[in-house]
This record gives structure tokens, C-alpha cells and sequence, in this order.
């Protein structure tokens, strides 16, 4: 008995000297597939587009692994993630403090391939990053992303060193918070391959703004954040924009004219609220189909399509996407929105208010003024935060009962439904007597927001509906 279980033993004995010698072997940089590291096998090239997407400080540490491995840092494309907070320093996992950047830099020749600046707090470190940007390690990003986070007092006033864009001939992606352009920075922009580009509370002099985009001259993607002009407007004129996400909760009124955009398919606004006073004036974006969401009862937001407001005598006939948020109190204001838009194909109401008003609602066809996208267009509904208030259901009875090529209405409910409570609200609903006989419901569990579901999305060109449930 004592024989057998020694001599069972042994593999286990064996198998731990086996591992052993595979470490060895991995610390010499001399393995075989045999010894269970798969990783040594891979080609330089390889390992070092994995340390390039390590964080900063896990990309130095593998300089330890292996004689083989302490090149390979030094030679991937730095990402180098940095955050400053004074008086305190900060400790991240993934950033490393500001006191290391320099020796870094100094130890990497780069090329850099990200460069992430963090600043918390107050204090000044203008010349200190200014002597980044002018280090060879990194003068040819790829992502750049630099902010000025929690200065309260001087939202979009700190001003931006003059060497950030000394890479910006190689940029493919920038974004820049609570900065300011002033006119000690140069005007005469020049990123040939910039693709992504997103500005946070960010103020522009002059006509810093136009000089930027026209200097982007691959931009496809553009999303801006309270982003303020002096010149009363943010113009957008771009032959290659093809999405837009426009934020401004402030108060203040902002204005937004798409001038001159015509590969412009979205136009999204997340979080835009009932007392926003945003304007978004449409002069030249003749591929334009998917837009919002946007508060349909908001008496300060608007739209104009030219000079004029938008409405059924001024309709915008290339959107065929819209998402609109609306409170109980005023669901016929959804009715009123659809007229500004013939030829609307999928639509997205999402309720934000959930409580019960005495007001009667009972939205009603006008026979002698249809809703021209009901008649020939509207083929799917989505109605997010159902709650089967009576109004929300007066809505979409409404879309059953007059939508002719409807195919699907969803609903998006907090709790299932069982066949019991579907049956019910296919019986408020009167299916029966439908408008299109194709038309089918379906309600499902989900909490949707949609708003930070469309932020997380603008620059995702890859998604064809911003606004649908993934």
C-alpha cells in the first residue's frame, strides 16, 4: 500500500518539477510550446501591440517576465495614461503620477500611440506639460486625450499649451475638456487623418471653432459638450462629417447651424432637456435621417429647417429615424412633431415623467390634415418606460389604430407581463381592429435609458440605429 501511493505520488513530484523548469525557461527567454507558455512563441510584432493596450504601468512591468521581454516596452507604441491631482497626488492602478511622465518619456523613444492627461484640482502645470508634447516619444499620437476636470470656476478657461497638436498630423482620435482656444493658439489647424473628435466644456474666441473643423479634414464624428462660441454660434461646415452628438444642459442659449454638411446622417442629443434652450438650425444636411432624441414638449428647444421653424408647411423629409422624450403631460405633442416629419420610418418615444394628470387625452386625427408618415412610412414604434398610464395607452392606441404599414409596436415595461396582462392591454390597445394587419406587439422587461445608451454611441459608426436596444 505504501509503495502504490508513493508511487502515485511521483508524477505530482514530476509534474512540479516540470513547471519549474518551464519558469526558468521563461525567465531566459528560452521556451518551448511543451512547457505551457504559449504567449513566448508569439512574434515580436505581436507582443507589442498587447504591451501597447496594457495599461501604463502593467506595459512596464512585463520588462521583468524574461531577458526576451525587456525590449519589447521600449519598442511598442507607448499608451501613457496620466493624472494629476494638487496639492495631493492621486494613486490609480491604471495612470501613473505626474512626477514619472519625464522618465518615461525619457526612457521611451517612442512612437507613442495614446497619451491620456487627467488633471483634478487647481494649481498650474502649463510648462511642465508644454515639455511633454515637445519630447520625440510624443510627436506622433495616435489618440489624444487631455482634460481639466472639477475646476468649477474656470469651466473651459484653462488654455490649452501651444505644442498639444505638434502630433497632429498622425491624430486619429482627440478629445478635449475644459479648455479654452484662445488666440495665442494658432488658427491654422491642420489634422489630415483625425477621424474622432470630442469636445467638453470647451469655449472658442473668434472663429477658432470654423478654423478647427475645417482643418479636420477626415472627420467623421463630432461630439460636442457645452461647447461655447463667442461668436454666438457654433457653424459647422464639413464635407466628411457623418455624426453629430450636441449636449448643452447650461441654461444659456446655444445655437447650432448645420451649414454646409452634406454626408451628415446623425444628428444625436442626448440629455436634452424640456428647459434647454438649444436652437438647431438646418440649412445644408441633405443626407439626414436620424435625429434626437429630443424633448417633443419643450417650448425652448427648437428647430428650424433655413430661417423658418420646422412644421408641417417646412418639413424635413430626409429623416427616417427619430427618438423623442415626453412626459405624460403632454403626449400630444408627440402628434405635433410627427408632421414636421413625412417620411419617418421607425420611431422612439421614451416617457419621463410617470405619474397620472387630470387633463383629458385623447388624441384625435385631424381627416382633413393626416399625419402624411402614418399613411406610407411609420413601420416600427418603440415606447420605452411603459407604465400603462392611461395617456401612454391613448398614444399607442393611437399608432394601432392609425398607422396603415405598421409592421411592430414595442413596449419596454419595468416588470413581465404575463399572458393575462398582455391579453388585457391587447384588449385597451384594440388590435382587433388595427390599421395594418401586419402590425404585432411586443412588450418586454428592460430598463432602457436611452439618452446614455446614444451618448455611449456617437463615435460607434458600426451601429446602424443609435437609438435601438442592443
Amino acid at each position: 500500500m505504501e509503495k502504490e501511493e508513493a508511487a502515485a505520488a511521483r508524477p505530482a513530484r514530476n509534474e512540479q518539477e516540470s513547471h519549474g523548469t518551464a519558469w526558468k525557461r521563461a525567465r531566459s527567454g528560452d521556451c518551448d510550446v511543451n512547457s505551457g507558455d504559449l504567449i513566448s512563441h508569439l512574434a515580436d510584432a505581436l507582443l507589442g501591440t498587447i504591451i501597447s493596450l496594457l495599461p501604463t504601468k502593467d506595459g512596464g512591468r512585463t520588462q521583468i517576465l524574461s531577458r526576451r521581454w525587456r525590449h519589447l516596452w521600449r519598442s511598442a507604441p507607448l499608451s501613457l495614461e496620466v493624472l494629476a491631482f494638487l496639492p495631493v497626488p492621486v494613486f490609480d492602478r491604471y495612470a501613473v503620477p505626474t512626477t514619472a511622465v519625464s522618465k518615461i518619456i525619457s526612457q521611451h523613444p517612442g512612437p507613442a500611440r495614446r497619451f491620456s492627461f487627467l488633471f483634478l484640482g487647481a494649481g498650474d502645470l502649463y510648462a511642465e506639460v508644454e515639455s511633454w508634447f515637445d519630447s520625440p516619444a510624443l510627436a506622433n499620437l495616435q489618440e489624444l486625450d487631455i482634460g481639466y476636470e472639477y475646476l468649477l470656476a474656470s469651466k473651459g478657461k484653462y488654455q490649452l499649451p501651444q505644442s498639444t497638436f505638434r502630433s497632429a498630423s498622425t491624430l486619429l482620435v482627440a478629445k478635449i475638456r475644459n479648455c479654452g482656444f484662445s488666440d495665442t493658439v494658432p488658427l491654422s489647424f491642420n489634422f489630415p487623418l483625425l477621424k474622432e473628435l470630442s469636445l467638453h466644456y470647451v469655449s472658442f474666441s473668434g472663429d477658432a471653432f470654423q478654423s478647427l473643423l475645417s482643418g479636420c479634414h477626415a472627420l467623421e464624428s463630432l461630439y460636442m459638450l457645452q461647447v461655447h462660441a463667442t461668436a454666438g454660434c457654433l457653424r459647422v461646415c464639413s464635407p466628411t462629417l457623418r455624426s453629430i452628438g450636441f449636449r448643452d444642459n447650461s441654461g444659456e442659449k446655444t445655437e447650432l447651424v448645420l451649414e454646409d454638411a452634406p454626408r451628415l446622417e446623425r444628428l444625436l442629443l442626448p440629455y436634452c432637456h424640456r428647459n434647454d434652450c438649444v436652437t438647431i438650425r438646418v440649412i445644408r444636411a441633405p443626407k439626414l435621417k436620424i435625429l434626437g432624441p429630443f424633448s417633443a414638449d419643450s417650448c425652448k428647444f427648437r428647430i428650424f429647417q433655413g430661417m423658418s421653424p420646422v412644421s408641417s408647411a417646412n418639413s424635413i423629409h430626409t429623416v427616417k429615424v427619430l427618438a423623442l422624450t415626453c412626459s405624460s403631460l403632454q403626449l400630444d405633442a408627440v402628434l405635433g412633431v410627427l408632421r414636421w416629419f413625412p417620411c419617418l420610418e421607425k420611431l422612439y418615444v421614451s416617457f419621463h415623467e410617470y405619474y397620472q394628470t387630470h387633463k383629458k387625452f385623447e388624441p384625435q386625427g385631424d381627416p382633413l390634415y393626416p399625419i402624411e408618415c402614418l399613411q406610407t412610412h411609420l413601420k416600427k414604434v418603440m415606447l420605452t418606460l411603459y407604465m400603462s398610464y392611461e395617456k401612454q395607452v391613448h398614444l399607442a392606441r393611437f399608432f394601432v389604430l392609425n398607422a396603415k404599414v405598421l409592421k411592430k409596436i414595442e413596449f419596454l415595461v419595468w416588470n413581465d407581463y404575463s399572458d393575462e396582462l398582455v391579453a388585457h392591454q391587447h384588449s385597451l390597445l384594440q388590435v382587433e381592429n388595427r390599421a395594418s394587419r401586419d402590425a404585432q406587439f411586443e412588450f418586454r422587461n428592460s430598463l432602457f435609458f436611452i439618452d446614455k445608451h446614444v451618448e455611449d454611441h456617437i463615435h460607434d459608426l458600426s451601429v446602424a440605429d443609435p437609438f435601438r436596444q442592443p
